[in-house]
């Protein structure tokens, strides 16, 4: 298929394959300027009684949790399958035709069609670029310069959807059967099968640095990354930190989430609200999975310290560098839990319809939000620990030293008192 960037016109082209995630490094078409830290893939993260032995360690709150070396941010259970629900109590159920939406008659009834299984496949990328984004300039930008977009600014998160293009050839990140890029042009009504069923790219920006885009490919999200997001960063992050999954859009199978690819029916797949549900929890993932290596990095930082201590009874840090290593720790800890939305329930769901947050609560089970967030605040506390016991032992030393300064001092006063006195009497 042929790849293009964004026209003038604001159309964009068929999107390439999506997710990458069973492949390895790859070089990305952001620039040079822009490098992604790629989470572990799922052949990379443990399985079975070896899983279960980590999060174990991980959940107890213990030094050598802490400061092991088998220390990895972003590892997670892949091939589990969670279920999701349906829109509502009509929707249809699975092994049933879906109806037409807007119809009211099932999909099998129009044109003579089966209902088929796998209608349409994309990509579904979520990208950590900065602290935060500027909500309000943010807006002023897509009117600007994106007036064609339909957009939607709630509390937290701004909305775009692109116009849908004219489909030639494939949709929007179309696959084969195999979960290939299909090079093959497929026949005009499958195409627009494809492409109505996948419907037109979503882009969301959340307001903790995080833009999560569905249905579009590398070059486009860098377009997009480098005219909009890249102007309302706040705190660019050096690295972007990249989540990749994939979308299915089934007429058959009942809406799941396995092997960090997401399948919904056909008619969740049109509804921005569904899409933005999903996004809510895979966008506290990839903002979770950056403190997780924050924590990393600061125990890599701090592991010398017992060690050195256990050595040769001392210290090496200075006391100026190790309060400066606990302050690290108290701001990333006050950032994740006091500072930042990240971990609450978006206010988005507090007049949502019921089954959008049911949907957002089995996307954070997939991506066990729960747990990593009790073994990361398990960790500050380890390391807030640490170096405060750190901080005391210096503190006692430093009283101690003191303590002996002011003892010799008294004892050079005895001795001179004396000295005075014996000359008194004439004996020195």
């Amino acid at each position: 298929m042929s790849s293009r960037a964004e026209t003038s016109g604001g159309a964009y082209a068929p999107l390439d394959a999506g997710p990458s995630s069973s492949a390895g490094p790859r070089e990305s078409s952001l620039g040079p300027e822009y490098k992604l830290k790629q989470r572990p893939s799922a052949s990379q993260a443990p399985t079975g009684g070896d899983r279960a032995a980590q999060l174990r360690r991980s959940n107890s709150i213990s030094y050598k949790a802490v400061l092991g070396s088998e220390l990895a941010a972003g590892i997670r259970q892949r091939d589990k399958f969670v279920p999701l629900p349906l829109e509502s109590s009509r929707a249809a159920s699975p092994g049933r035709p879906e109806e037409q939406e807007g119809s009211g008659r099932p999909f099998g009834e129009i044109g003579g069609l089966e209902p088929p299984g796998l209608l349409g496949r994309a990509r579904l990328t979520v990208y950590c670029v900065a602290e935060a984004l500027d909500r309000e300039k943010l807006v002023s930008l897509l009117r600007i310069k994106h007036p064609g977009w339909e957009t939607h600014a709630y509390e937290d998160v701004v909305h775009a959807r692109l116009p849908a293009p004219y489909v030639q050839g494939g949709g929007y990140g179309q696959y084969t059967g195999g979960g290939g890029l299909d090079d093959t042009p497929p026949s005009a009504s499958t195409s627009l099968t494809s492409a109505q069923a996948v419907g037109a790219p979503d882009v969301f920006f959340f307001e903790y640095g995080v833009v999560a885009f569905w249905g579009m490919q590398q070059s486009q999200e860098a377009s997009i990354l480098r005219s909009l997001a890249k102007a309302v960063e706040q705190g660019p992050l050096p690295r972007y930190d990249m989540d990749e999954f994939a979308f299915n859009i089934s007429g058959s199978e009942p809406p799941h989430i396995q092997n960090d690819t997401i399948t919904i029916n056909r008619r969740q797949a049109t509804d921005h609200r569904v899409r933005l549900a999903i996004s809510h929890a895979l966008a506290q993932s990839t903002k979770l999975s950056v403190y997780e290596e924050r924590v990393v990095a600061l125990v890599e930082e701090s592991r010398h310290l017992p060690q050195d201590l256990a050595a040769h009874g001392r210290v090496s840090m200075s006391t100026k560098k190790l309060a400066q290593l606990i302050g690290k720790v108290f701001l990333q800890s006050s950032t994740l839990n006091l500072l930042s939305t990240v971990m609450d329930t978006p206010e988005f769901f507090w007049s949502a319809p019921d089954h959008l947050q049911a949907l957002y609560e089995r996307a954070c089970e997939y991506l066990e939000l729960d747990t990593r967030a009790e073994v990361l605040n398990a960790r500050f506390e380890v390391l807030q620990e640490m170096l405060d016991m750190l901080r005391d032992h210096k503190n006692n030393s430093h009283a101690a030293r003191l303590e002996w300064i002011i003892i010799w001092l008294l004892l050079v006063d005895v001795i001179l008192m004396l000295f005075q006195l014996l000359s008194l009497f004439g004996l020195v």
